[in-house]
């Protein structure tokens, strides 16, 4: 069994970014070695109105699906997804100051890259 190394963002929605509050609603896992790009994602919309009874819901899915398009290298991604593998994260993880930002860059090694991609929804965001 080999260890890769990966890299990892976790994904919030701040609605408000001047109360400084925010809810993770996904991760998107970098595997080099692997050649592995990819986001999951889970939005409570109960708990995002809690925070902001205003936000629009579906458009925080859409950004996300923005994302999907991003890591999949396809037309939902837009300019960004006909980049290179390690491009296309450079510009997920890039700091913004729209209502979905991403948090530190955090790193690790795993045997399984999709299976700690979907261990880090459960621990992170689920």
């Amino acid at each position: 069994m080999s260890l890769l190394s990966y890299q990892y963002v976790v994904l919030r929605c701040v609605p408000r970014p001047e109360r400084e509050e925010f809810l993770n609603v996904g991760v998107v896992l970098y595997c080099q070695a692997a050649e592995l790009l990819a986001v999951a994602w889970d939005v409570d919309a109960d708990r995002l109105r809690a925070l902001d009874p205003g936000l629009d819901v579906d458009r925080v899915c859409a950004s996300l699906a923005f994302v999907e398009g991003v890591c999949a290298g396809d037309e939902r991604g837009g300019e960004a997804a006909t980049k290179p593998i390690g491009t296309r994260f450079g510009f997920l993880k890039a700091p913004r100051s729209t209502v979905l930002q991403p948090g530190p860059v955090h790193g690790g090694v795993t045997a399984d890259p999709a299976g700690q991609l979907e261990h880090l929804l459960a621990q992170l965001v689920g």
